[in-house]
């Protein structure tokens, strides 16, 4: 077991300074958290392997962990601050949602699927015991704990479903994610609440995947 978890540890240094650090990451909060969490205890046994590579990591379903430099650089877009309220939608099982902890909001992590639902659990209540763990459709969000400060949507969508927008504090309330499209790049993107509505600015481009159950159905064409 000491030979395992040198190597997880080593591997941690390794995808900061290869992954993180050069792609413009320099939050030194989100860095420490990548360096010590171990991200290798938020997927299943067989996965392991995977947990440092500079790549999502499928979890089933069309679900996954998202690629390490993706999350870092939405964190570093949103600028959580400590004391914020904030909201991870599709939290999978955790990972995002601690690393997110570390930065010093109050996190609600809302899942849907009921595996992930319970390795989330168990996983943060020894990473991240402050994260609250909720169970529900993602689409709706999870109004019962907002309004928020912060909101991450740990995966891609064609657009912003309507209530999770809604959840956000008026004036400094703002949502990181991924909008794919589907007719071009995928970007990740800062929105920000704004008298006339929800404002998203690109950030960078990215290939993350759409979160399954958040695809419109396709419309009816006479």
């Amino acid at each position: 077991m000491a030979v395992a978890a040198d190597f997880f540890a080593d591997a941690r240094i390794r995808m900061v300074d290869s992954q993180i650090r050069p792609n413009k990451v320099t939050d030194p909060r989100i860095l420490h958290a990548m360096r010590t969490l171990p991200r290798e205890q938020f997927l299943p046994q067989p996965l392991t392997p995977l947990a440092y590579a500079d790549e999502d990591v499928p979890l089933g379903g069309g679900r996954v962990l998202m690629e390490p430099m993706v999350l870092a650089r939405l964190l570093q877009a949103a600028a959580p601050l400590p004391g914020e309220v904030a909201l991870v939608v599709a939290a999978g099982t955790g990972y995002g949602a601690a690393v997110l902890a570390a930065c010093g909001p109050r996190v609600t992590a809302l899942e849907e699927d009921a595996a992930l639902v319970e390795r989330a659990r168990a996983t943060l209540a020894e990473q991240a015991p402050g994260v609250a763990v909720v169970s529900g459709p993602l689409a709706q969000g999870w109004a019962a704990s907002g309004p928020y400060d912060l909101i991450l949507i740990e995966g891609a969508v064609r657009e912003i479903p309507a209530a999770i927008a809604q959840q956000l504090r008026m004036e400094r309330g703002r949502l990181v994610g991924v909008i794919a499209p589907g007719d071009g790049t995928s970007q990740a993107v800062l929105a920000e609440v704004t008298p006339a509505g929800l404002r998203a600015s690109p950030v960078f481009d990215c290939a993350t995947p759409l979160l399954p159950s958040l695809i419109p159905a396709p419309a009816f064409v006479f």
